[in-house]
């Protein structure tokens, strides 16, 4: 299977403008295929396309192409909700409306909406939010995308790139989000050192969280790595019993470097099904200790009790990496180091909590807070709802409970909002190869508008869930593309003029 180019249309465009105003000079096309890593066909197929599409430009007079609101309209939609590329855009229109457009006036259009975009994002920005940060890289992982969303409402606040993924460009992003009045009460990032020090550097005092999924999912690869290990040598075993009969029998082993030791080679099971068990014990103590809120024989568990019994895990961890002898070693030492390391903000979600619970507790007492507590972690196999948990409680209990419950459901433990940012932005990276900042800005627009059809938000948009309760539920009237008819004009007349005669 054939791979695309990595390289943008403004690349291509100005490679076949050399290879038309060259058209006659001798080693022209070996000369730039060689210097762009390009084959000779692939070349003089784009110099094809290219003098196509000249001739169409200035030779076709069949008439001029009016482009209105309505197509404007159409034109955008087509990018963003289906994917497509602006030559896909263009065989959409003629074959379901039978309109002909060309791809300069199509360039024109979406150029358009991305400066309004552009504009909408500097002047619409909510204060103290909880913000997920995180960079999608691009097709040739030459430069990432950095985006920051909103942990509540998954609206996306800020996005730019292609930039490198370095302390510079994420203090310079995080500066320019504040210049345009954005504020945060909290971060949650997967702890790179890059995020890690331009947080430090622009909010020094701010609580910076780290990312649990990110820590369990590397717990999940080196447990499943090991148990992998762990098949692979119980397989080997008939293997190994019959090499070594053949050496208790005087004869010589098969293969290169084989395991005649059959007694090494069950205590190595031994130890990696020990390891093993203890992992997933472990694993399952760190789940437990990352809770939102942790339950034992004198109630809810604050934050330096929690810490301890992190530090326990990862204590616990150093025994196996450093007394096992069989291949997982490194493994385990690479997660020790990974765990250590993310350690100190782990837990900073826990010091908010604790701050509610404290307050709650002169009015519901501290078995009352442990009973709520124990009430709120099994929701799900009483089939409560928040209503039907609060409505069971003493009516003196009900208010200080509401607030209560509220923490916990809002306690920012994961970076999943910028990861379903991340989920929309690569088809359109596949599409597209490179996202230039306005059509970035185009898709952030979009997606803040966009309205869910199901769920618990059913109804409501992300910037409903960040309290612009005003705004409208369809991204083009926001950017200026009433649905109403209005009257053709020229592309030859800027799309901006026709905002104002809507």
């Amino acid at each position: 299977m054939s791979q695309a180019h990595p390289s943008t249309p403004e690349q291509r465009a100005q490679w076949a403008s050399q290879m038309l105003a060259h058209d006659h000079a001798y080693g022209m096309i070996t000369h730039l295929s060689t210097t762009i890593g390009v084959s000779r066909p692939t070349l003089y197929a784009w110099k094809a396309r290219a003098r196509q599409a000249l001739a169409h430009a200035f030779c076709d007079t069949a008439g001029t192409t009016l482009v209105t609101l309505q197509l404007a309209r159409h034109i955008l939609t087509l990018l963003l909700e289906s994917h497509s590329s602006y030559a896909n855009i263009q065989v959409c229109l003629q074959r379901l409306s039978g309109v002909r457009l060309s791809i300069g006036s199509i360039t024109a259009v979406v150029h358009q909406a991305q400066e309004r975009a552009l504009q909408w994002m500097t002047s619409h920005v909510p204060p103290h939010r909880a913000l997920a940060l995180d960079e999608i890289y691009t097709n040739n992982r030459h430069g990432a995308y950095l985006n920051v969303v909103d942990t509540d409402s998954w609206a996306v606040w800020a996005a730019e790139g292609p930039l490198p993924v370095d302390a510079e460009s994420w203090t310079l992003l995080l500066w320019l989000a504040q210049d345009r009045g954005l504020k945060w009460h909290a971060t949650v990032s997967d702890g790179g050192d890059a995020l890690r020090s331009a947080c430090q550097t622009v909010d020094p005092d701010g609580r910076h969280e780290r990312d649990h999924w990110h820590l369990l999912h590397t717990w999940s690869q080196v447990q499943h790595r090991l148990a992998r290990r762990l098949r692979t040598l119980q397989e080997r075993t008939p293997t190994v019993e019959r090499q070594a009969a053949r050496l208790a029998a005087g004869r010589k082993p098969r293969g290169g470097n084989p395991r005649t030791d059959l007694d090494a080679h069950h205590a190595e099971i031994a130890d990696l099904e020990r390891t093993l068990k203890e992992l997933r014990a472990l694993g399952q103590i760190l789940r437990d200790a990352l809770a939102v809120i942790v339950l034992d024989r004198d109630g809810i568990q604050a934050a330096p009790r929690r810490q301890q019994n992190l530090m326990v895990v990862l204590e616990l961890l150093c025994e196996p990496a450093e007394q096992r002898a069989h291949r997982g070693q490194a493994e385990l030492k690479l997660l020790q180091t990974h765990v250590r390391l993310a350690q100190g903000s782990l837990l900073t979600f826990v010091a908010p909590l604790d701050a509610v619970q404290q307050a709650i507790r002169p009015v519901v007492g501290s078995d009352g807070l442990t009973l709520i507590g124990w009430a709120w972690l099994r929701r799900t196999i009483l089939a409560w709802d928040t209503e039907q948990l609060v409505a069971g409680l003493p009516e003196g209990w009900r208010a200080g409970a509401r607030v209560l419950i509220h923490a916990w459901e809002t306690a920012t433990r994961a970076s999943s909002a910028v990861e379903n940012w991340h989920s929309i932005v690569r088809p359109h990276l596949a599409v597209h190869r490179c996202l230039s900042p306005g059509l970035l800005a185009l898709l952030a627009v979009w997606h803040n508008h966009r309205v869910f059809t199901r769920g618990v938000h059913k109804g409501h948009s992300p910037l409903h869930l960040s309290g612009m309760l005003e705004a409208p539920t369809d991204w083009l009237v926001a950017l200026g593309y009433p649905p109403a008819s209005i009257q053709a004009i020229s592309t030859s007349e800027p799309l901006g003029e026709l905002a104002l005669a809507a």
